[in-house]
């Protein structure tokens, strides 16, 4: 009786395997609830295989959430020769089609992590600062001038986005489209802003 060959993973493989059970996971559960036991069962080896991957379980949680982040600012990076306009359209359907696509996921790490999981701190607020430096590339290439308010506005309407995204109605026809073109219409209103002066009308 002649037996099938397994085909030996390289380490490099190994982990990634690994990093991808992980995030299949995540699309039912949260960070906190993510076992190193049932990702070692689902490949079919051991718990103390899977740490020789990995140094500690902080170490595959981080391993973890980095491919997604990087997955998500790969999502959003638009080409760069594209026209202003059309350039910060790209960002924008790159950011919905994701969040839409990965809203479980994304709830669970790029939203999540931070709060529940301190030793991810520094990777969820490195993709934050990705993105936060494509709103401000964005006015860069519409030629707008910088506004003393303008950080505090990219990461104001980083939150409505985020928000928006992720409570939208995504199972209604169209939904995509007109998220896209609620999410630019915001971005064009805040632009607008800062590109005038700030005057306090009196009461």
């Amino acid at each position: 009786m002649s037996g099938r060959r397994t085909t030996r993973l390289t380490p490099d493989q190994r982990r990634e395997q690994l990093v991808g059970i992980g995030l299949e996971m995540l699309a039912d559960r949260s960070l906190d609830e993510l076992s190193t036991d049932e990702v070692a069962r689902r490949v079919g080896i051991s718990r103390g295989l899977l740490f020789h991957y990995f140094d500690s379980k902080r170490d595959f949680y981080r391993a973890v959430v980095r491919a997604e982040c990087d997955r998500f600012t790969a999502a959003t990076e638009p080409d760069g020769s594209l026209e202003p306009v059309a350039w910060m359209r790209a960002f924008i359907a790159g950011f919905v089609a994701y969040v839409l696509e990965h809203r479980q996921v994304y709830l669970a790490l790029v939203r999540g992590a931070a709060g529940s999981h301190p030793a991810v701190t520094d990777i969820v607020g490195a993709t934050r600062e990705t993105v936060a430096r494509r709103v401000h590339d964005g006015r860069r290439r519409l030629g707008m001038p910088d506004a003393p308010q303008a950080e505090l506005a990219t990461r104001a309407w980083m939150a409505f986005a985020e928000e928006a995204a992720t409570t939208w109605p995504a199972e209604q026809p169209g939904a995509r489209d007109e998220l896209c073109a609620f999410i630019e219409s915001s971005l064009v209103h805040l632009l607008g802003l800062l590109d005038r002066p700030q005057v306090l009308t009196p009461r």
